[in-house]
């Protein structure tokens, strides 16, 4: 039983789980709009709630684009929700603005006391490309790419001491090839509330976008899943992969959260073309892992706009990841 809405379209989300709850938040647009490709420029996010990650109950919208002229008063787009150490649970965003075109994204702190009621921090800006690290990003550049990177941020505790990490969409500067600039930038804090940018955390040349990263642990490596399309594949990933370019989830391997990170020598995970799922989450149940994906694109190129059902991944003795699905 997928995730879905009678009203709506449904594509990127992150779960949080608090006790046996698995909470869902996902971005949303009216299915009434006459294309598909506008949801993202009337976007809402939603909030559900699960036991089983199969069976739902919806909760209702839980934070729209701010009033102009908000740095956020465009959209409210993809992030992460975890809960600090006062137990108040964190929500960061991405946000763009009409005042920017909306062209130059950035992202946005809320917080909240039950997981849906969120209130901006402030004017709800947590993090910008600005700073002596910016100069490793890159601006919007009409005509070489189609905006500023700088979304879908994944927040974790420091594993090895105080403070958080962020993960981030981002590109690099200085690239001729538009699909070599893809990047995963990287921002720190102690509070969860002051951040600091960083210089990106990993910059291959392989992609020209690496969407929706999350990064977790299991068994004795680091992961860091990503999703991109197809016409992304840059030239250089695509002589190191001889398979046909698909659009999905794909992941980077590391022995430690800071990396270095690398592309595994293994076929692209999660991809089809058309794209069946996007946007992938991993997440582990009993010591196995399952991946979720937004559903894109049924056979015959229609947008579907809806949440798969967990399916099961094996893990083999190098740590490299399949789907245990045809």
């Amino acid at each position: 039983m997928v995730l879905s809405l009678h009203d709506k379209w449904i594509w990127d989300f992150w779960l949080a789980r608090n006790g046996d709850d698995w909470h869902i938040y996902f971005l949303q647009a009216d299915n009434t709009l006459p294309d598909p490709e506008l949801r993202h420029r009337n976007v809402t996010q939603g909030h559900a709630v699960s036991r089983d990650l199969i069976n739902w109950t919806h909760l209702g919208t839980c934070l729209r684009p701010g009033a102009p002229p908000a740095w956020d008063d465009w959209t409210t787009w993809t992030g992460s929700v975890l809960q600090g150490p006062d137990g108040r649970w964190h929500l960061f965003y991405t946000g763009t603005s009409h005042a920017g075109e909306g062209m130059q994204q950035r992202i946005g702190h809320a917080t909240s006391p039950d997981m849906h009621s969120w209130q901006r921090v402030g004017s709800g800006l947590a993090l910008d490309l600005d700073g002596p690290n910016a100069e490793h990003y890159e601006e919007y550049i009409p005509g070489h790419w189609h905006d500023r990177a700088m979304r879908d941020p994944w927040v974790i505790a420091n594993p090895e001491g105080d403070g958080w990490l962020m993960y981030f969409t981002a590109r690099v500067p200085g690239r001729a090839e538009p699909n070599a600039g893809g990047a995963v930038g990287f921002a720190t804090s102690p509070d969860l509330y002051e951040w600091t940018l960083q210089k990106p955390i990993y910059d291959s040349g392989d992609f020209g976008q690496l969407e929706v990263p999350q990064v977790f642990k299991h068994g004795k490596h680091w992961y860091m899943t990503f999703c991109t399309a197809a016409e992304h594949w840059s030239e250089a990933y695509r002589r190191k992969n001889p398979q046909v370019p698909v659009t999905g989830s794909h992941y980077l391997i590391s022995d430690h959260h800071l990396g270095p990170w690398r592309t595994p020598d293994a076929p692209f995970l999660d991809g089809r073309n058309p794209c069946k799922r996007y946007a992938g989450k991993i997440l582990e149940i009993g010591g196995k892992l399952f991946i979720m994906g937004f559903l894109y694109y049924d056979e015959q190129g229609r947008f579907i706009g809806k949440v798969s059902d967990p399916v099961a991944l094996r893990v083999d003795e190098n740590g490299i990841l399949f789907v245990e699905e045809a």
